[in-house]
């Protein structure tokens, strides 16, 4: 499974940095120099014109033109050159893309990781997202209400997106007094609702 792990956003300055909007609890360990990410297949960035990469032993540039309305085309991977935290955000450099036009062209592409190469959490109450999507959400009492769809994370508390039987979504607040345990090995997660929250 593919995991999100950032989501490249407009450039910083003219060498072809990149902001990065993160989406891990890891920032300094997912994009540490030299890491390499996968980018989302299907990724569709705007076209750009006059791009130059720079290539390595070993590299084949995704091909670029000077050609008006010949995209360039984002590559499977990005390995990174250098990152920094800078007023709040990350600012990334990837190895080959030098410029602020193909740093243009990166701007919406998903950064992804394959969840086997994530460690599970230490903490027995802390799961990563994957973790939880996809499992059965069954009462106290074995009533199925539906599965996790997602995972929303909110300022006050994480959010179980909850799919019901009849197609309806619910948020579940992801707290001990509501969600009393959680059973991976079982493939499912207890819920004990207070009375309307399901109806919301």
């Amino acid at each position: 499974m593919q995991l999100v792990v950032g989501r490249i956003g407009k450039p910083h300055g003219v060498r072809g940095e990149v902001t990065v909007e993160v989406r891990t609890d890891e920032p300094e360990a997912r994009f540490a120099p030299g890491t390499v990410l996968r980018t989302e297949p299907g990724a569709t960035p705007p076209p750009a014109r006059n791009t130059v990469l720079r290539t390595g032993p070993g590299t084949t540039p995704p091909p670029a033109s000077d050609e008006p309305g010949v995209p360039f085309r984002v590559p499977a991977e990005l390995t990174i050159e250098e990152s920094r935290f800078h007023q709040g955000r990350v600012l990334i450099a990837f190895e080959g893309i030098l410029d602020r036009n193909t740093a243009e062209a990166l701007r919406g592409t998903l950064l992804v990781v394959d969840s086997a190469d994530v460690t599970p959490p230490d903490d027995p109450e802390e799961f990563h997202d994957h973790q939880l999507v996809g499992l059965a959400v069954v009462t106290p009492a074995g009533e199925r209400l539906g599965e996790v769809a997602r995972i929303d994370h909110a300022p006050s508390s994480d959010l179980l997106v909850l799919r019901r039987p009849e197609g309806r979504t619910a948020l579940i607040p992801f707290v001990r007094a509501i969600v009393p345990e959680v059973d991976l090995a079982g493939g499912r997660v207890i819920v004990d609702p207070p009375a309307g929250l399901l109806d919301l």
